[in-house]
């Protein structure tokens, strides 16, 4: 309790000024929560500004299209969250009647929603006695406790929940629970913490033990794919070609320029000499432009992306292709570089 105690103080003088911070609406806080996992918060407050605005209660969220969710997503990463929002959406609007739940039992039936994110709307919502673990809790807990069991391991999540749990304010969840979030990300960082002006660096393991860098352990099971994607731009007076992903890959169901991936980086001409490019070759066709190689790093994968300029398309376009007006292309959800790129090349 003396920790939870001191992380309290020092969080009423250091907190930052949320707009989260003024609400108690489930609501908002799911909003927030869901935007900032895996997200920064200077990147992700501007992207919360414009849901709310856009969708100030759960069921405007929920008359949504997933098209516009992610035009709206654009450029946050991990697009897979947006579509559960708008799952979540619909079925809070559907069976809880457009009321956003506060309680934990409620919480963690709906998709996108796990434990840490039920915890955490539980708990600043409705002051719930929920404690919240996420990656700066885990980090501030390994570091002051001296735990070296890895926080991805079956065993770890056990550890550090039940520490999280024993540790709990159940007068003050939702205070206590801030205070360990904010103090993580704001002194207690992964890359040089500022051990120089911690209040408890005197109980803290890491740093008598010189072992801030070491802490937490994670175990490494991700292993990084590499993939090359060439991207064909054919424009026609003043539409472009497009095409619609599909499900069971990165940016599911969102909108590109038509792809040719290959297993290695090839010349531009033996790239359009594969099987895949056969729909958009021939007639008058000829390349007008090769842009530089981009690479593109996603969390599990390396993305090294080239755009080809073709002239002179005339072929019968296949199927889920289409041309649209290259000002009709911001209502479009695209991934981020080919947003930018065209956004470069059209302007």
């Amino acid at each position: 309790m003396q920790l939870s105690n001191q992380l309290v103080q020092w969080y009423h003088q250091h907190k930052r000024d949320l707009p989260w911070r003024h609400t108690t609406n489930p609501y908002v806080i799911w909003l927030s929560e869901i935007i900032l996992q895996q997200t920064r918060v200077e990147q992700g407050l501007p992207y919360f500004n414009r849901f709310l605005e856009k969708y100030p209660t759960v069921s405007d969220f929920a008359a949504a299209t997933e098209d516009e969710v992610l035009a709206l997503w654009q450029g946050l990463g991990y697009y897979s969250r947006g579509r559960n929002m708008l799952v979540t959406a619909r079925l809070v609007q559907e069976l809880h009647g457009g009321v956003f739940p506060s309680s934990w039992e409620q919480l963690i039936k709906l998709k996108g929603i796990g434990e840490y994110t039920a915890a955490a709307i539980a708990s600043f919502s409705a002051n719930e006695a929920k404690a919240v673990v996420d990656g700066n809790v885990y980090r501030v807990l390994a570091r002051y406790f001296g735990i070296s069991e890895p926080i991805n391991s079956t065993q770890g999540k056990k550890i550090f929940q039940q520490m999280a749990d024993e540790m709990l304010d159940r007068e003050n969840p939702a205070l206590h629970n801030q205070a360990m979030m904010e103090f993580g990300a704001m002194l207690c960082k992964p890359k040089n913490p500022a051990c120089g002006i911690c209040p408890v660096r005197e109980g803290c393991y890491a740093f008598k033990h010189n072992a801030t860098a070491t802490l937490p352990v994670k175990i490494n099971k991700t292993k990084i794919r590499e993939r090359y994607f060439n991207y064909l731009l054919i424009k026609n007076d003043n539409e472009i070609l497009m095409h619609k992903r599909g499900a069971g890959d990165i940016w599911a169901n969102m909108y590109e320029l038509p792809l040719i991936e290959t297993e290695q980086l090839m010349e531009v001409h033996h790239v359009l000499e594969t099987p895949s490019a056969k729909p958009f070759i021939g007639g008058n066709i000829r390349i007008k432009a090769v842009s530089q190689v981009y690479k593109h790093v996603l969390t599990h994968q390396r993305l090294y992306v080239r755009f080809i300029e073709l002239d002179g398309f005339e072929n019968e376009l296949e199927q889920d292709y289409f041309f649209t007006e290259v000002k009709k292309l911001k209502n479009l959800a695209l991934p981020q570089i080919i947003f930018i790129f065209l956004t470069k090349f059209l302007n």
